[in-house]
């Protein structure tokens, strides 16, 4: 044994060639033993860590173990050719660009086995997003999350390589926040915008597919929550585009919040001295034939105020559907026009009555 270590210790006797035999033939061995090494904890990784990941609840852990195999076993490759290249008596410039390629490579590696990670914990967190309000939302949070996620591992890892070759850090990132106050300065209500849609996909005072009603009027679905806009498909098929930080301040209404079961109105006039009993059971009546049009709750007729020239009555139904509003409402208008014709329910129309006076 002894005489084997003094084979592999350099002496001074020792020639050129066989000096680098004994360097090649060590980094050789430090890199074998390194590959033998990425074999066991590859073997570890897929044999043994399994039957503790199983112990838990949640299969995350189990989906993590399975995407960051590779790279790890990879990881542990290079990281023996990164030592079997430091232990090479290279020239210093020689020494540098290899070893330095290697470290890269490594670093690289790593960043995938972090991305590799994050990409599963966003994508289990977006199963749950779905499992408790349903779809939408993880098709607006997991990109924006996955963009954000890339470039701070790619930054810390630009970050890392250049410590590595002794750049100074602290200048990069002085000039970095100096030129990002200028870009936010400048870009203001740009920045505005996307950390109100930021704020909108969290708070979610409507999801992708709801109704909404604006303060200025104007209603439709909304096809489209941005980072800097949202979009709106209007009912005469035009898109309304609108800034996020708009959104954020005014007064949206939701017509598919809590539920999109909907409530229509109808408001007639009918003739003074008319029922208003039999006006009240005709309009409710009138209301339940039409299909689509709920039972629970049932319709409800009231008698709202004397007009001018008409008793003012107001029909309230409920459909489950807000989308059917319109079409159910007008399919109620056309029944209670005929069931008010069968029942001698008079429609009033104004009348204006001229006294003329003549004087003698």
């Amino acid at each position: 044994m002894n005489r084997i270590l003094d084979f592999y210790r350099l002496q001074e006797t020792d020639s050129l060639y066989l000096f680098w035999i004994k360097e090649i033939l060590i980094a050789v061995l430090i890199f074998v033993f390194f590959w033998w090494l990425s074999k066991v904890v590859r073997w570890i990784l897929i044999n043994i860590a399994p039957r503790f990941t199983s112990i838990t609840a949640t299969d995350l852990d189990d989906r993590i173990l399975k995407r960051i195999t590779p790279p790890i076993s990879l990881l542990v490759i290079f990281a023996g050719l990164y030592y079997s290249v430091s232990y090479l008596a290279l020239p210093q410039k020689v020494h540098l660009v290899t070893s330095g390629l290697v470290f890269i490579v490594n670093v690289a590696i790593l960043t995938n086995v972090a991305y590799r990670c994050t990409d599963e914990i966003l994508q289990w967190y977006a199963a749950r997003l779905v499992q408790r309000h349903g779809e939408g939302l993880d098709r607006q949070l997991v990109p924006l999350a996955e963009k954000l996620a890339t470039i701070f591992l790619i930054g810390t890892a630009l970050i890392i390589v250049l410590k590595h070759f002794n750049y100074d850090i602290l200048s990069l990132v002085t000039a970095l926040g100096i030129g990002s106050l200028a870009i936010g300065m400048a870009a203001k209500d740009t920045l505005a915008n996307m950390i109100s849609g930021f704020t909108l996909m969290i708070d979610r005072p409507f999801r992708i597919g709801d109704r909404i009603h604006l303060k200025d009027g104007n209603w439709g679905d909304v096809t489209d929550i941005g980072l800097r806009t949202t979009k709106i498909k209007t009912v005469d098929n035009t898109l309304l585009i609108i800034p996020n930080s708009d959104l954020c301040n005014t007064t949206v209404i939701n017509q598919a919040f809590p539920d999109i079961k909907a409530k229509g109105k109808i408001t007639v006039g009918v003739a003074y001295g008319s029922d208003i009993e039999l006006v009240k059971r005709t309009l409710v009546s009138a209301a339940l034939e039409v299909e689509g049009v709920l039972s629970d709750p049932a319709p409800e007729a009231f008698f709202t105020a004397f007009g001018d020239s008409a008793l003012n009555m107001a029909l309230f139904f409920w459909v489950a559907d807000y989308t059917k509003v319109f079409g159910t409402t007008d399919s109620i208008n056309e029944l209670i026009i005929k069931r008010f014709a069968e029942a001698g329910i008079v429609f009033p129309f104004p009348t204006r009555t001229i006294y003329l006076h003549k004087e003698e």
